[in-house]
């Protein structure tokens, strides 16, 4: 198992080695699922067993990715 970010880790053996929460085996996109399905925090935490510190850590983990993030249009958009 190795943490690849606070709170989230890789085990090969959990979930396909996808991202989870410590100690747990909820995947990070499960959680982000729950936020934009309209989750409030508390009955995410008292569904699935997660403090209100795994649900941002998940939320932190999926920001670092678009952070920095740049697009480039292949066109002009037109308003």
């Amino acid at each position: 198992m190795k943490e690849i970010a606070p709170r989230i880790v890789v085990d090969p053996t959990i979930r396909f080695g996808q991202p989870i929460i410590k100690g747990t085996r909820i995947t990070a996109d499960e959680v982000l699922g729950f936020v934009a399905a309209g989750m409030a925090n508390e009955e995410i935490k008292k569904e699935y067993g997660l403090s209100k510190e795994d649900i941002l850590a998940a939320v932190k983990y999926a920001s670092s990715f678009v952070k920095g993030e740049r697009v480039k249009l292949l066109k002009p958009v037109r308003a």
